[in-house]
């Protein structure tokens, strides 16, 4: 049996992993395109549009994962009707989100980016690159919803091809767009939209082959339905908004101690970092439709199993993940330092080798807090999660920014996700009975959390 769980785990980590890394190069490429062609305003630019697209990507996550958790329960529970409507509320629930986003787009991306800490020199290219990303917003959100449920409709293969092809669209995209056509901040915002337009349409086969267990059906919304689904995706919406949190925070703390190149450096290790979180999101949306599954079945064992397997990969990733950045941060910088500014080469090298310690705590938080949100509790979930986003790290970074500066903001992560993995692994021990199952769907068990 074992060897069945941890074959199970294997594949639908790896696949995931593989996915998230490549949505997570979204951002890296313009990162990358964006230094040779605009240099440190750019990357700077970038910066301050990013907590943006970490919202948007929250709101699809949140939905999607969430809808995509209560599917996958009431799925195994044989209520095909039920599921059928959760997917409808989830896909028109995305779109009617991103249709805002469309609208802030287009009548205040000026205001928005002056208040991410834009100033007169990034203000032009930070305002084009929100203005266009914002209108890509509704295919943002829609991937993330039609991957989460595609995944949990027991085809974990097809949400890793999507998300790869978008990511290798979005490089080569990248390049046409800044270097032969000379669009600029524009054309890196262009081809970073197009990137889940080019996803959503590899997902397309999924339907096309009718290999789908879920439909568009007509059924009527209730706000407890749409609670549901936001509760149950909560935490993985907060994982990301902290992202964008931490991101406000430091760009500003930065822009006080260090301007405009400072802001720059923080960019070019909050880019990478961004890969390295994307590898523990992958994990634990990995394991995420194997916990509903044996949640919605009443199988403890498994539960167990999976937890430990997503702790102890994560413990290894941390470990090649630090050496790996610590070893090769020269050569790290040079790539992205494309004026090879000594300060940002500075500044950048002592932030990789202080921050990075921080991820040997990161992936256990992410993971406990899925883990958490799988098995409805949604309420542990989120305290971890939004411990993570504000209540510890925004005390942390403006705290230990004025007793050591910029040292004092690269130990704030670490500071931050140690104080959380304190907090989260009490939780997740604790001998704490949940009900398993739906009550309104007349079964119900009682399970042990532990690790």
């Amino acid at each position: 049996m074992e060897k069945s769980i941890l074959k199970n785990f294997t594949k639908y980590v790896s696949l995931n992993v593989l996915g998230m890394i490549g949505l997570s190069c979204y951002i890296l490429a313009d990162t990358f395109f964006i230094s040779k062609a605009l240099g440190a305003t750019g990357i700077a630019a970038l910066n301050f549009s990013i907590p943006v697209y970490s919202v948007m990507h929250g709101i699809g996550l949140m939905i999607g994962i969430g809808g995509a958790t209560r599917y996958s329960i009431v799925k195994s529970q044989h209520q095909d009707q039920r599921a059928n409507s959760i997917f409808s509320h989830c896909m028109g629930l995305g779109l009617l989100i991103g249709m805002l986003f469309v609208l802030i787009g287009i009548i205040g991306p000026k205001f928005l980016a002056v208040v991410l800490g834009a100033d007169a020199t990034t203000l032009p290219l930070t305002k084009t690159y929100l203005t266009t990303m914002l209108c890509f917003a509704p295919f943002f959100i829609i991937n993330n919803v039609v991957l989460a449920f595609v995944r949990n409709d027991h085809n974990p293969n097809l949400p890793m091809i999507a998300m790869l092809v978008g990511s290798f669209s979005n490089i080569i995209l990248d390049y046409i767009f800044m270097f032969p056509l000379k669009m600029g901040m524009f054309g890196a915002a262009f081809a970073t939209g197009l990137a889940p337009i080019i996803s959503i349409s590899v997902l397309s086969i999924h339907f096309i082959k009718g290999e789908n267990n879920f439909k568009f059906v007509r059924s009527k919304v209730y706000w407890s339905s749409i609670w549901d689904i936001f509760s149950l995706g909560l935490s993985s919406f907060i994982t990301e908004v902290s992202s964008a949190v931490v991101l406000i925070t430091f760009n500003l703390v930065i822009l006080n101690l260090e301007g405009n190149l400072g802001v720059a450096s923080y960019g070019i290790i909050a880019n990478i970092a961004l890969v390295g979180i994307s590898i523990f999101t992958g994990i634990a949306q990995g394991i995420q439709p194997l916990i509903s599954k044996a949640y919605g079945m009443s199988n403890n064992t498994v539960l167990e199993k999976i937890i430990k397997f997503a702790l102890v990969t994560s413990l290894v990733i941390a470990v090649a993940i630090y050496f790996g950045v610590f070893f090769t941060s020269d050569g790290i910088i040079r790539i992205f330092n494309s004026e090879q500014n000594l300060k940002i080469a500075q500044l950048t090298k002592t932030g990789l080798r202080i921050y990075f310690i921080g991820f040997f705590f990161a992936g256990i938080n992410i993971i406990i807090s899925t883990y958490l949100s799988a098995i409805e509790q949604a309420r542990n979930a989120f305290i971890i999660s939004i411990l993570r986003g504000c209540v510890v790290i925004v005390p942390s970074v403006l705290l230990l920014s004025r007793l050591w500066e910029m040292t004092g903001i690269w130990l704030a992560f670490v500071f931050t996700e140690l104080i959380v993995t304190m907090i989260a692994i009490p939780i997740a021990n604790s001998n704490k009975e949940v009900e398993i199952g739906d009550k309104r769907a007349g079964t119900l068990a009682h399970i042990t959390i532990k690790s």
